[in-house]
């Protein structure tokens, strides 16, 4: 029996990324499931790869960095392929939001480190390393299509939230680091897609969940209802599948129809 590919998922703990790890699990890939702190989470996505998870060859280990910093960052990799032996995918979805939601006129330079150092820098440099694991091995993926790269951004990359300002800019630079590997890396068979979400239910949404009830009801997503971690986990491994085989550096979007513009 040939080995299962194995996709590295950051902030695979909760929400999005515990959507895209099941996803995976369920279709057949180990997991190396990243995390920053909160390991209870982290252990709960673990145990629901393992029961979705059809093979017993499958492997889901924990793998713990604040990738805001770049020891930490930089020690991932290595970390996974200690642990693995081998990567057949990375899905850069750990993000936070805008340090206190302040308005822009209130912006501070410590929230917009923090944020461009996890939403931005961390999935480039991440990136980065996984190209230069991926092409030193081209002989060695276990995907039947080849490696994959993928970004996790937000709706917030064309949405102006002006109390989220450095956090809609990170987002909406992500889709130029999707754009730069992808052309980068075409040559070698190496596919990169950004995934961009709408309002999706998690927890990080929880706290405006009355806001968005009524508005989602009335139109506001003209499928009508909220987007789940499900939703992205589907598209996530239909992509790493090879569903995709003449696209790359692509934006797809899992918003229910939200961008469209309309009158």
């Amino acid at each position: 029996m040939s080995e299962p590919p194995v996709i590295l998922v950051t902030g695979a703990s909760r929400g999005l990324g515990r959507g895209i790890a099941v996803a995976l699990a369920a279709d057949e890939m180990s997991v190396a499931i990243h995390y920053a702190g909160n390991r209870a989470a982290a252990e709960e996505t673990q145990a629901a790869c393992l029961e979705a998870a059809p093979s017993t060859a499958q492997r889901f280990d924990l793998i713990q960095a604040d990738i805001g910093d770049t020891a930490q960052r930089d020690a991932v990799l290595p970390a996974t392929l200690a642990t693995f032996g081998h990567l057949d995918g990375l899905i850069n979805n750990a993000g936070i939001t805008s340090v206190g939601r302040k308005d822009i006129l209130d912006a501070s330079e410590d929230s917009w480190d923090t944020v461009m150092g996890i939403n931005l820098k961390a999935p480039f440099f991440l990136a980065r390393d996984a190209a230069q694991y991926f092409t030193s091995n081209l002989d060695k993926a276990r995907l039947s299509s080849g490696y994959k790269l993928a970004f996790i951004s937000s709706i917030s990359a064309t949405s102006a939230s002006t109390n989220r300002g450095d956090y809609c800019i990170s987002k909406a630079a992500m889709g130029m680091v999707n754009q730069l590997w992808a052309l980068r890396l075409a040559e070698h068979g190496i596919q990169t897609i950004e995934f961009r979400p709408g309002i999706m239910a998690t927890d990080m949404t929880a706290g405006v969940k009355e806001k968005y009830d009524p508005l989602i009801a009335d139109g506001l997503v003209p499928q009508r209802r909220w987007g789940t971690p499900e939703d992205v986990g589907i598209a996530v491994s239909g992509f790493l599948r090879g569903n995709l085989p003449f696209s790359t550096g692509e934006t797809i979007y899992l918003d229910g129809g939200l961008h469209h513009a309309r009158l």
